[in-house]
């Protein structure tokens, strides 16, 4: 039986179980010690609802490793792919200005027009030393107009010489004859020089090539107002062999070594007054058979189908197998016949 006094001091147990008992000293014990009945009637209560409603086996939590690994390939696949798009549009942009902003060509045109007189004039001065490298311009306003003018000397010597072109075609033939000849002599000389390590570069090449035809435009303009060959022979070897020999010397001095200073300025020199002579002798006739030619071409008539008598062709057939398996008479020699 147990006994609780009023003031909550002393509690007073008696127990008799075999004549023994046993008082409990309830001061020295935590007052809240009477909330133990709640903490057991919640722990009751979740005993009940674990055994009405079991947990299910929770779903086994991804390994960090797994997780970190597909963070960083995701975040890598995106740089990557940042960084395609953006070198790809730097570029974009870089060939759009290159070839939008005229301001690139700029250097390339700018000169007095004192600076070129004086640059054709040294075309046909022939350098003296060839020891170090000789000077080339850097410029292709010169050259341009040089070619421009070759095309108008070479449209006045058609007109001259009564050359009977299809209209539209002469100024065509003449841009293409003289520009072609300029860039594929440039770029062929410019390999060859790459070849034998020649110190030049492709638009100094175009500049050398390019006054170079200066020679060429004093030689046919006279030649063709003044119809001798012995002049143009006179100016060919004179004017031209001028402008060819300034090539080859500067050519010369920018090459280390004797094989590769003659294949080099062989060719030039041989190409270069070859030129002279097809635009002076074969440059006309070979035009005009080229432009006939095509007139003609163009003015065929079609191929039409002749209808056919299948009946009479038949029978020219037959007669010809007959005439073709037929023997041949035989006549007696003429001192046999009475």
């Amino acid at each position: 039986m147990t006994h609780r006094s009023t003031g909550g001091h002393l509690m007073c147990l008696d127990m008799f179980q075999g004549g023994g008992s046993a008082v409990i000293d309830m001061e020295n014990m935590d007052d809240t010690s009477g909330s133990s009945f709640e903490d057991m009637g919640e722990i009751h209560q979740r005993l009940k609802d674990e055994e009405e409603n079991p947990e299910q086996d929770p779903e086994p939590a991804p390994e960090p490793d797994q997780d970190f690994l597909k963070e960083f390939k995701g975040q890598l696949g995106r740089q990557v792919a940042d960084e395609v798009w953006e070198a790809g549009k730097r570029q974009a942009s870089k060939a759009f200005n290159l070839y939008a902003n005229i301001d690139i060509l700029r250097p390339y045109f700018d000169v007095e027009p004192g600076q070129v007189r004086t640059r054709l004039l040294e075309s046909l001065i022939p350098v003296r030393m060839v020891s170090f490298p000789q000077k080339i311009a850097g410029e292709l306003y010169g050259p341009l107009m040089l070619v421009f003018t070759l095309v108008a000397i070479l449209l006045q010597g058609m007109k001259t010489s009564n050359t009977q072109i299809i209209g539209g075609t002469l100024m065509g033939t003449a841009i293409g004859t003289c520009f072609g000849y300029w860039l594929c002599m440039s770029g062929l000389v410019y390999f060859l020089a790459y070849l034998v390590n020649a110190q030049i570069t492709m638009l100094q090449t175009l500049a050398l090539l390019g006054y170079g035809l200066f020679g060429h435009c004093i030689v046919l303009f006279v030649t063709y107002n003044i119809h001798f060959h012995f002049l143009f022979f006179f100016l060919w070897l004179l004017v031209g062999g001028l402008s060819t020999l300034r090539m080859v010397l500067v050519l010369v001095s920018r090459t280390v070594g004797q094989t590769p200073r003659l294949v080099l300025c062989g060719s030039v020199a041989a190409l270069h007054l070859l030129f002279l002579l097809y635009l002076h002798f074969s440059y006309h006739s070979i035009v005009q058979g080229l432009m006939e030619t095509l007139e003609n071409g163009n003015n065929l008539e079609p191929m039409q189908r002749v209808a056919r008598d299948v009946s009479q062709l038949d029978s020219t057939c037959d007669t010809e197998d007959r005439t073709l398996t037929e023997p041949a008479p035989l006549t007696a020699p003429s001192h046999q016949r009475i």
